[in-house]
């Protein structure tokens, strides 16, 4: 069988390191996330063979197979892909039995745009399958990043000093408005908002009701996605959702279609929520256990409230809430290459740190968010305020304390000891 594609035209990702350490220590590894953000194409990259269940050749004949003989389809070199397995469940039943037949490593590369239900699945594959989560591109992996900062090294308090070039809001008003989508890299500006939201119609129109054959109601569908795209970057709650639906769009949708709705997306990886930091800094600071939300993209925000790059830099408060968005998906890309974990902060004194990465060893570092240069003395404040409000009750010193600015144009450590470094310096 042919492979899909041409290695060398294969742009490298932050991922493939994860991919192989987990085909050298484990039976097979899944990959998952949201579709079109390049899942296929990185687990080609590193198979020797492939099955793709979703091929239409011949009346979909694939996918009948896997159905009639779910071990068949596993024949192959290894590693070997096998493409939306979430099509045919018994797949991840046969791919587990199968590890488990051959014992070797590196056997299977699972790939899978949403979550099934767990019917038709009888084991979890605990210890044999891996898991890994594969976002759209960040700036570093699409090119739009020097690379000449990396976040490990900043994280753990390193930073040579560097000037990183000028950069306008046009440029990122255009990246946040194209998002990360492989597909979208080469797309003139007139057109790079056409994929976003046709991978939003194909949301609406198709995979909210294939995730578990349920029917919905599109236009339910079409009114909370509008909400979360106003709230993006926020910590709203349901309710809070729900009211803006009925204050935004004279329409009502009640809490629980809200909650039911919400838990499809996840599913579906269309949402990329960023989790609260829990006080592990033993500090008795009351902190707020709200997620602040997120589309896996911003792309998909802008999207949805029908934003352009001019229509963007005419609204910056607007921009500010979607360039923290485009940060974010970034820092968590980056942060995960190292097995840190991205969450933010706010606790019931009024506090908040847009970002807290924490680092394996259980250390900790703070990055404040902020699109233009002349807010990066109120960002460093508020970092020193916070951790020394952290370290007054008992916490954990922060490793670094960190600016990520957008119209900055050097990366450098100020005499308070905060380090400022454009986004699109940045690299894992």
């Amino acid at each position: 069988m042919a492979m899909i594609m041409n290695n060398g035209n294969y742009l490298p990702r932050i991922i493939d390191s994860a991919v192989e350490r987990y085909l050298a220590t484990m039976g097979a590894v899944c990959i998952e996330g949201p579709k079109w953000c390049g899942k296929t194409w990185t687990s080609s990259y590193h198979s020797n063979s492939e099955f793709l269940v979703g091929n239409p050749d011949n009346n979909f004949q694939n996918r009948v197979l896997a159905e009639m003989s779910p071990a068949l389809v596993l024949e192959g070199e290894t590693p070997r892909l096998i493409d939306e397995w979430q099509e045919v469940p018994p797949l991840w039943d046969a791919v587990r039995y199968t590890v488990d037949q051959r014992g070797k490593k590196g056997q299977f590369i699972l790939t899978g745009s949403s979550t099934p239900k767990r019917k038709g699945v009888l084991h979890s594959g605990a210890g044999r399958i891996g898991k890994l989560r594969m976002r759209p591109m960040s700036l570093y992996e699409s090119g739009d990043s020097s690379g000449k900062v990396s976040l490990q090294e900043l994280c753990e308090g390193n930073l040579t000093p560097a000037i990183t070039g000028e950069v306008d809001l046009r440029t990122l008003a255009r990246l946040i408005v194209r998002g990360g989508w492989p597909g979208n890299l080469d797309i003139d500006d007139a057109n790079i908002s056409l994929l976003p939201s046709e991978y939003l119609d194909a949301v609406i129109d198709d995979d909210v009701n294939r995730v578990d054959d349920i029917r919905r109601d599109s236009r339910k569908i079409r009114l909370l996605l509008r909400s979360l795209a106003r709230n993006e970057s926020t910590t709203a709650t349901n309710r809070r959702l729900k009211n803006d639906i009925k204050e935004s769009d004279d329409e009502d949708v009640d809490v629980e279609t809200v909650a039911t709705y919400l838990d499809v997306f996840s599913r579906l990886f269309l949402t990329d929520n960023q989790p609260p930091y829990s006080a592990k800094l033993r500090s008795s600071v009351r902190v707020k256990q709200a997620e602040k939300r997120h589309f896996c993209d911003p792309s998909l925000a802008c999207a949805m409230l029908k934003v352009t790059p001019e229509r963007l830099i005419g609204d910056l408060e607007t921009f500010g809430f979607l360039f923290e968005s485009l940060c974010e998906r970034d820092l968590k890309i980056s942060a995960e290459s190292f097995n840190a974990v991205l969450y933010h902060y706010q606790d019931y004194a009024g506090n908040e740190i847009d970002s807290i990465i924490e680092l394996p060893d259980g250390s900790w570092c703070g990055i404040e968010i902020k699109l233009g240069a002349n807010k990066i003395e109120e960002a460093a404040k508020n970092l020193i305020h916070i951790r020394d409000e952290i370290i007054k009750d008992g916490g954990k010193v922060p490793s670094a304390l960190i600016v990520l600015c957008g119209l900055s144009n050097a990366a450098y450590k100020r005499p308070d000891g905060v380090f400022v470094v454009p986004l699109t310096a940045l690299k894992n």
